[in-house]
């Protein structure tokens, strides 16, 4: 436990300094620092901010379950919508820690003027826990520091040595760039779920490999789903992966029925529980996990009539596994078609579009995003030059050097007559699962956060006395890994290097003008609409109301963004126009950049509307027309160097022009 508190405590020191080289943090305003949570981060982080600013925890509560400022003029439960769990437990703590504090008179931060560059040219900047901004970065940190932990206390079981605990949290450290993203952008939701995923996968390893469990066990299980869920909405897609190597371990003999029975049940009251705690969110139930979760337990149900057929061992799996896949996907569409969710945009519609192809405006929004491309061709090198691939490619031939004969030992034996279970079926498990994790990140480069730390945790067999006790007989075990890491720290140290030589200074003064000036020029209530990035700091910092923002998985969602979007096409002024005073739009904050901006080929903004709307694809940009001439449907009130608000002018305003 000891070893595992010095990692954890390492990786918190790690992740805390290279967020500070990054941002210089500790010495930015608390406007700056809301600026700094981008795009969708500043959107969960403003719910946060609006419970510790209500007169009671309560009321704060009440305030973002009944919000009308994220898509006015509609009411909505935020907490249901985006999974914010996380800052409401956040919001609580904090309250809870500064009232205690307060109580005993101690100063929780300290403030002093800062002299930069910009107007103002001084700000005061507060450090320490008592700063809001602070405290939530610095649980997320802690959060994650004790994830490295736990990760050493993971692999050292699987590996059954602590040196397979060491060698995994060297890899990831070696890997850092590769495995995780919480140094830059802590409050994305896989870094409040991810530590939670390592808890589940170590609980469901113990579980596997030990053939007398404890209810305890699976009461954890059940508890961990439930903490990998509650706050990230992808997080159901790769428990479907779980869930798909488990099935299919159990059709060919490496778990017995009893303990994969139990797993299911746990796995069905965790969704269950998360549909609850989510006021009844539909989309726990219309997931291809809890799909896969009832078509198993109807295959368990019935695969005793199957197998009355006399069809031979290799059929019987055949029929089990085609049954599985088939009754899967048709349960998901069935239950999205029942529960009016077949138009969310999910994980894994982004996944079939990646793989059929397809686009239009709505996944072209998502694939087009650099964190959705797919895999850089140079991740893999990466991987090799730290010796990570090369070690978990002969660990993972080893596994299939053990398991194949097995297998095909096991097609020759009927199922109901075999008397022991195939071993190793936590190896295999793990096996399965990298390659899954495997498919996942070549499609969407995000997805290495899941599949990098994996490859760690299977490095950590290399010190496995069940894979490789034939080579420790013949060469002395100590000298084998010491030569490995020896090799590995070479390129993993020149990583950790670039990694600590990272310096920069948040400033962004065109965008900190534009928030001051709608926080002191315009009325709280004007509502506005633009690009999605800029729409969750201008409610997290203004607290105006906003039409649009970033969190893109709902329908309505898409198709009010659609209509703010549309300044980017090539669709008349008047139309645009009136499409926004549908939506009560007061100010449209139009980026010059969006206009112009070509990510990859396929990816401008004209691009994509020209795929969505090829009727106009002749007309002139609207965007560069507003830019030369707003005039007479819009009214510029305020211009940067970036930004420009133009006034939505109604007809009215129109005519008065004239």
């Amino acid at each position: 436990m000891r070893r595992a508190a010095f990692v954890g405590i390492l990786h918190w020191i790690h992740l805390r300094t290279l967020f500070e080289n990054d941002h210089h943090f500790s010495h930015l305003s608390t406007l700056e620092r809301e600026m700094s949570f981008r795009s969708e981060m500043g959107l969960y982080y403003s719910y946060f901010k609006t419970i510790i600013e209500a007169p009671s925890f309560l009321e704060g509560l009440w305030m973002i379950m009944n919000d009308r400022l994220t898509e006015y003029p509609l009411v909505i439960n935020t907490v249901k919508r985006f999974h914010l769990y996380p800052e409401v437990v956040l919001a609580y703590w904090y309250r809870t820690f500064t009232g205690i504090m307060n109580l005993f008179g101690v100063e929780t931060k300290a403030c002093w003027n800062i002299t930069r560059l910009g107007l103002p040219s001084e700000v005061e900047s507060c450090e320490g826990l008592g700063d809001p901004a602070s405290f939530y970065v610095g649980v997320i940190f802690i959060l994650n520091g004790l994830m490295m932990g736990l990760l050493f206390i993971y692999a050292a079981y699987l590996s059954e040595t602590q040196l397979g605990g060491l060698i995994t949290v060297l890899c990831y450290f070696f890997n850092h760039g590769e495995a995780t993203r919480v140094m830059w952008t802590p409050p994305l939701r896989e870094s409040f779920a991810y530590p939670f995923l390592v808890l589940q996968m170590y609980i469901l390893t113990m579980i596997l490999r030990t053939s007398n469990n404890y209810r305890r066990h699976y009461i954890a299980l059940c508890l961990a789903n439930v903490a990998f869920m509650l706050p990230w909405q992808f997080a159901q897609f790769i428990l479907f992966t779980q869930v798909a190597s488990l099935f299919h371990m159990y059709v060919v003999g490496y778990i017995e029925p009893s303990k994969f029975q139990k797993i299911i049940y746990i796995n069905m009251v965790s969704v269950i529980l998360c549909c609850i705690l989510m006021f009844g969110n539909p989309m726990y139930l219309s997931s291809y996990y809890s799909s896969s979760l009832l078509m198993t337990w109807v295959i368990i149900l019935k695969r005793h009539k199957i197998h009355r057929f006399g069809i031979s061992e290799l059929n019987f799996w055949l029929i089990q596994g085609c049954a599985w896949w088939l009754g899967t996907i048709s349960l998901k569409l069935l239950t999205s078609k029942i529960l009016g969710v077949s138009d969310h945009i999910r994980l894994s519609d982004i996944i079939a579009a990646r793989i059929l192809q397809y686009a239009d405006f709505d996944t072209l929004m998502y694939t087009c995003a650099p964190e959705s491309y797919f895999m850089e061709q140079v991740t893999p090198l990466i991987y090799t030059k730290t010796l990570l691939l090369p070690v978990v490619m002969v660990i993972t031939y080893f596994i299939f050097k053990k398991t194949i004969p097995d297998v095909f030992c096991a097609l020759s034996t009927n199922t109901y007559l075999r008397k022991q279970l195939l071993e190793h079926g936590e190896l295999v498990f793990h096996t399965l699962q990298l390659l899954a994790f495997a498919a996942l990140a070549f499609l969407i480069l995000r997805l290495k956060l899941f599949l990098t730390p994996h490859m760690c945790v299977m490095a950590s067999l290399i010190c496995s006395q069940r894979l490789f006790g034939w080579l420790f007989c013949r060469v002395r075990f100590e000298n084998v890994i010491f030569g490995i890491l020896t090799v590995m720290s070479i390129q993993g140290c020149v990583n950790l290097q670039n990694q600590w030589r990272i310096r920069g200074e948040f400033i962004n003064l065109p965008q900190e003008e534009l928030l001051q000036w709608i926080k002191y020029n315009t009325r709280p209530d004007a509502v506005f609409a633009g690009a999605m990035p800029i729409m969750a700091s201008i409610k997290l910092s203004t607290l105006h109301p906003i039409v649009n923002h970033p969190h893109y998985e709902d329908t309505d969602l898409r198709a009010r963004t659609k209509i703010v979007y549309s300044v980017y096409s090539r669709k008349s002024a008047k139309e645009v126009r009136d499409k926004l005073l549908e939506l009560h739009v007061n100010y449209y904050v139009l980026e010059e950049a969006w206009c112009f901006v070509r990510t990859k080929p396929g990816c401008s903004m004209l691009e994509i509307w020209d795929l969505e709307d090829p009727f106009n694809a002749a007309n002139p940009s609207l965007c560069s027309n507003l830019l030369q001439d707003e005039r007479p449907y819009f009214t510029t009130v305020f211009q940067n160097a970036m930004y420009s608000v133009l006034k939505v002018n109604r007809e009215a305003d129109h005519i008065r022009l004239f």
